[in-house]
């Protein structure tokens, strides 16, 4: 069954399915998907046993690894969908985070601008650091016009 969701994970880059089997995927699904990063015969082969499914080996090693080469972890993403109507079962969507457009835009603009830490306030700093730097060259130009 994980076998399969993969699958069509990786073909679809998202799919709807209980919570249960969308957090047993995420534990099944990322570790394949690291090994995609290295596009070797050994991990083709790798990752070939537990998928059983030449176009998802296409698609993973080719599309999604050149995607998420940078990453260095958490390729999924899931999102709570509330109760399915006929059986009450708790949905949820799981998705390859770097294929998803919109919540894609922010984090590459801040991705550009050095390491994130989790440190809130570090890249506050240099934030206001740049702010000041910018204020002073402005001031600079100004006095060299006059």
């Amino acid at each position: 069954m994980l076998s399969n969701l993969a699958c069509q994970l990786i073909a679809h880059k998202r799919i709807v399915t209980t919570v249960a089997k969308a957090k047993a995927l995420r534990t099944y699904v990322e570790p394949l998907i690291t090994k995609s990063k290295d596009n070797s015969t050994h991990q083709r082969r790798v990752v070939f046993s537990y998928l059983q499914d030449k176009d998802a080996i296409t698609e993973l090693f080719s599309t999604v690894a050149e995607k998420i080469g940078g990453r260095p972890g958490g390729y999924t993403r899931i999102i709570k969908l509330g109760a399915r109507r006929g059986d009450n079962a708790e949905q949820a969507l799981i998705e390859l985070v770097d294929f998803n457009e919109i919540y894609g835009k922010g984090k590459e603009e801040r991705r550009e601008g050095g390491r994130r830490t989790r440190r809130g306030r570090g890249s506050k700093k240099v934030e206001a650091k740049a702010e000041i730097e910018e204020k002073e060259e402005a001031k600079e130009e100004e006095a060299k016009e006059e």
